[in-house]
């Protein structure tokens, strides 16, 4: 069974994370599901525009902690094959597979409408930024959260929040972890705008129809100059480094704590390595 839908709505087509129980999170199939998908809509030349969103009221938790936890799956380790099975191996097979989504989405030669409904958190708020536009509802909230469980930050996030709303506004959304409504992400040049919760939808749909209609030779043209401008051509190198750091820290001993601490609903308790 797989989680991620498409649907094709004339010039446009919906991608939708359809894992509501799991807070839209992502294991390894489903975010291998995600990146077959994205790869396919983002070179589809007749799809002229995109809309990414969550299923429930959910746009995306990232990686799926319980899966993590749980060890992953003996098939779902493929080719890491690693000597020593721990939580890094497991985020690396998820990760690659998202990081490649964002890197398709960036160079896609067409615009990517983010429709967040609900939380976007860890990489569910990477995935948002990675797309050129994000519209949001009023009920979403937008969180960078992976202090809570001692993770270093994945899925672009560290390369497009300084990008996105300055360094020093950056350092206090990873330092500090404040959960923005989508007002105040708005107020940040984080998102681009707001929505009634039950016009989200709606509104997504007519903005993509809209940009279907444009002349998409100029805004491919446009989008990767505006790339370039803002350094994109360095974002797989940094995503490279961005799996490094994580998946070495997953195998340390405050991930450990943390993901215990996640699942037994109590604070955890950091030491030093």
């Amino acid at each position: 069974m797989s989680y991620i839908k498409v649907e094709r709505d004339g010039p446009i087509a919906i991608l939708t994370i359809a894992r509501r129980e799991r807070m839209n999170s992502l294991d390894v199939d489903t975010a291998r599901d995600l990146r077959k998908a994205g790869l396919g809509l983002a070179r589809d030349r007749d799809v002229r525009a995109v809309i990414l969103r969550g299923d429930g009221g959910v746009f995306c938790s990232g990686a799926d902690l319980k899966y993590i936890r749980a060890g992953g799956a003996e098939a779902d380790l493929g080719y890491l094959q690693p000597s020593a099975k721990g939580y890094g191996a497991i985020f690396k097979q998820i990760l690659e597979y998202i990081h490649s989504t964002i890197s398709e989405i960036r160079r896609a030669q067409k615009p990517w409408i983010a429709a967040v409904d609900g939380p976007a958190a860890a990489g569910g708020l990477g995935i948002a930024m990675a797309c050129d536009l994000v519209l949001a509802s009023e009920r979403s909230s937008f969180e960078w959260a992976y202090f809570k469980t001692g993770l270093t930050g994945a899925e672009s996030t560290t390369f497009l929040l300084p990008r996105l709303v300055g360094l020093r506004k950056a350092l206090e959304l990873v330092l500090v972890g404040p959960k923005l409504t989508a007002r105040q992400a708005l107020d940040v040049g984080l998102i681009t705008s707001v929505h009634a919760d039950d016009a989200l939808e709606a509104d997504a749909r007519a903005l993509a129809h809209k940009l279907a209609e444009g002349p998409s030779g100029a805004m491919s043209v446009a989008k990767r100059l505006l790339n370039q401008a803002a350094g994109m051509d360095r974002l797989d190198e940094h995503l490279d480094q961005e799996l490094e750091s994580l998946t070495r820290i997953a195998d340390g001993p405050d991930f450990a704590e943390g993901i215990d601490a996640f699942f037994a609903k109590r604070p955890p308790r950091f030491g030093a390595e």
